[in-house]
């Protein structure tokens, strides 16, 4: 079968698709249309494209026709079934990708969908890698993410190139790995965003000034990432979506409530619960669509707030 490492990637000869381009999605697109790929789009709402298709994107009418004309071609989707979709239905990413192309899911996913698709491709002489992303809406823009990537180690380090551009991919194992990395980066994640919003929501019923509190703490054992990028936001009640809240709950309910088949030990997770369980509480309170920083006002409302 044919691969793709022969061919090295260089933006005069490797044709990029991208299909998802909601906040970090158009912004990762965003990054390869300045380095000077050809992108290849696919929308379901078309107006959403028209920032991509003014920096030089070309729009298609499916998922097909984007990997028709593409080597390597990015899903970037809100949910594992939106996945199977794009890139395992009839008309769909693995019908249209020519042999030895290569289909990408920074999708945050299921890592037995991961396994699936890599096999479905496989038997077409294609590749596909999983490669969910962590690092927010900044991240994504300014070309910062970390990239946890699984499949053939071979094809990772071929789509190098690429990943640069968006951050830092780390090739963790075989396919379904990557999914299984970003699982438990969202464990962590979540029990930090807890940790900070009950923080921030003491120290401001304790009477002390929270941004001097933070500046205080954030160069000691309680600093982390989640606090540089959110922090700020949760005190100046910026909650526009880097990542939904929803998606939280979705991503710790992989690995809450889901024991793969093949997998004979469970992990009890109930920090991992825990999160979820308040992230649940956003979207009840009909704040799915926020940004997971939002979380403080879950602890606010168990204190009495609004």
């Amino acid at each position: 079968m044919e691969t793709p490492y022969p061919k090295p990637i260089t933006p005069a000869q490797t044709r990029i698709g991208w299909i998802g381009i909601g906040v970090m999605g158009s912004a990762m697109a965003s990054r390869l249309l300045s380095a000077g790929y050809t992108l290849t789009i696919y929308a379901r709402t078309p107006s959403k494209a028209l920032s991509l298709q003014s920096q030089g994107a070309h729009l298609a009418n499916s998922p097909f026709d984007v990997a028709k004309t593409s080597d390597v071609v990015f899903t970037m989707l809100g949910h594992p079934s939106d996945v199977r979709s794009i890139v395992l239905a009839e008309n769909g990413v693995l019908s249209g990708l020519n042999c030895g192309g290569v289909t990408v899911d920074n999708t945050s996913s299921h890592p037995a969908l991961a396994r699936e698709i890599f096999a479905a491709a496989r038997e077409k002489g294609c590749w596909s890698v999983d490669a969910p992303v962590s690092g927010g809406d900044v991240g994504a823009q300014e070309g910062k993410l970390a990239i946890f990537a699984g499949g053939d180690g071979g094809v990772v380090e071929w789509l190098s190139p690429l990943f640069e551009i968006m951050g830092r991919a780390t090739y963790v194992g075989k396919a379904g790995c990557g999914q299984s990395c970003k699982i438990a980066n969202q464990i962590t994640v979540g029990g930090n965003l807890v940790g900070l919003s009950e923080g921030l929501v003491f120290a401001g019923q304790a009477g002390l000034d929270v941004r001097q509190w933070m500046e205080s703490v954030r160069s000691g054992a309680a600093g982390s990432m989640v606090m540089e990028l959110y922090g700020e936001r949760m005190i100046g009640r910026d909650f526009r979506p880097g990542g939904f809240a929803e998606y939280m709950v979705k991503d710790l309910g992989m690995g809450v409530d889901s024991v793969e088949e093949a997998d004979e030990n469970v992990v009890v997770l109930p920090g991992a619960a825990l999160s979820k369980q308040l992230f649940s509480g956003m979207v009840a309170n009909g704040d799915g669509k926020l940004g997971t920083q939002g979380l403080i006002t879950v602890i606010e409302r168990i204190n009495g707030g609004k």
